[in-house]
């Protein structure tokens, strides 16, 4: 059985989140240096099966592109490049960083892990794959 992996895609940390095998459940899995991403889901990839990638759209509120939009489109097509036989969706990520720190803030966790920037990348990550679920597994 397969996992759908999802990307938060950032500048200098990239948040990466995944399925479990029945695709019922999207967990945040890690956060990975951004220049290291591409190494990282090539190992990933050749330990599990990945079905598709679904790759965080960056939007502002207004549904205009973010600043980041052309290095994230950038990143989409090297992924695709180098997983030709696997599908990478885009989803709309507005709002899924301040949802994770929401998140966060309400687990109780403490100050300092609350700051962990690495720790809202993974849970925004695991926003992204669960909005890709509802839209297109329910």
């Amino acid at each position: 059985m397969s996992r759908i992996l999802a990307i938060d895609f950032g500048l200098k940390r990239t948040g990466i989140a995944v399925t479990d095998p029945l695709k019922i459940i999207a967990s945040g899995l890690t956060t990975v240096p951004t220049g290291e991403v591409l190494a990282f889901l090539q190992q990933y990839c050749a330990e599990e099966e990945v079905e598709c990638f679904v790759v965080g759209l960056p939007l502002h509120p207004d549904g205009n592109p973010a600043q980041i939009a052309p290095q994230c489109d950038t990143f989409v097509e090297q992924l695709r490049k180098l997983f030709p036989d696997k599908p990478v969706y885009r989803q709309d990520e507005r709002y899924t960083s301040n949802e994770a720190k929401r998140i966060i803030l309400e687990s109780g966790a403490k100050k300092q892990k609350r700051r962990d920037k690495s720790l809202v990348d993974k849970v925004a990550a695991a926003l992204i794959l669960e909005q890709f679920m509802e839209t297109n597994y329910w």
